[in-house]
């Protein structure tokens, strides 16, 4: 295939969000998912858990496809294994880039599977994320160096696909759960691009509507580019797709609430 890994495991996961979008897109693009989805052949941990988000998708659409089946069962076990040790369960040595991406995947591919399991081993792995990145009420993510048990925080430059992957990814887990905190968490990875973060730096541009290549210790890159920008994006629909699931939530609650029966004496 051309193209590097990471650019293929994206464009499969786009290939998978057009195919559950439905619509004559779906049509156009399900056969180049299938063929992607068929040659896709990589060790490298994080293409294959964007590969396993498309496939996911693709299942949401057509539960018995057997190329989306057969992607996720190829990618699971590259995903790499979790540990024991509760200080550091984490697949790898160190914190790379795009990191939340792992725990999403496993939460997606338990989804789409029914695998319970599965399900609450990315829920934990994200947990133990969450923990590690966040700080006094802000996300402090992994700076472009990596960062490993016991190196000094925060690190620089902290990049913005961080905080896209992060808020998606506890959006994966409000969805899989219903529990509030997770919502909570896809919010607060939004704010880090407006401020909410280790140097109150704004790295959402309003007036041009891109998003800042890095936060630095001393600000941000001003560079704009289009992986920062899509960050931001992806972070802003994760939020509003919480909020809103929140909000149908408490409606339903209230109406369940006001047309519950009335228990009437059968006394004349």
């Amino acid at each position: 295939m051309l193209g590097s890994d990471d650019s293929n495991g994206r464009a499969l996961f786009a290939l998978g969000g057009a195919v559950h979008a439905g619509g004559t897109y779906a049509t156009r693009l399900y056969p180049l998912f299938t063929i992607t989805g068929t040659a896709f052949d990589t060790h490298a941990p994080r293409a294959n858990a964007w590969a396993i988000l498309g496939a996911a998708e693709v299942l949401k659409a057509r539960p018995d496809d057997a190329v989306a089946k057969d992607l996720l069962y190829r990618c699971l076990p590259r995903l790499g294994t979790t540990r024991l040790n509760p200080v550091w369960p984490w697949p790898e040595d160190r914190l790379a880039y795009d990191n939340a991406r792992l725990p999403q995947a496993r939460i997606a591919a338990g989804r789409a599977l029914g695998d319970v399991d599965l399900v609450d081993e990315g829920l934990a792995l994200l947990t133990w994320l969450t923990n590690v990145e966040t700080t006094g009420g802000h996300f402090s993510f992994t700076p472009h160096t990596g960062w490993a048990h016991g190196e000094p925080r925060p690190g620089f430059d902290q990049q913005p696909i961080e905080g896209g992957s992060m808020a998606d990814a506890c959006s994966e887990a409000f969805a899989a759960t219903g529990d509030p905190r997770w919502a909570e968490l896809t919010q607060l990875a939004a704010e880090w691009f407006f401020g909410n973060n280790d140097t109150g730096a704004l790295l959402f541009d309003a007036e041009t509507g891109g998003g800042r290549d890095g936060l630095e210790s001393d600000g941000c890159n001003e560079n704009q580019g289009a992986e920062s920008t899509l960050a931001v994006i992806t972070a802003l629909q994760a939020a509003r797709r919480s909020q809103a699931a929140l909000r149908s939530a408490a409606s339903t609650v209230s109406v369940s609430s006001t047309a519950a029966p009335v228990q009437r004496s059968a006394a004349p």
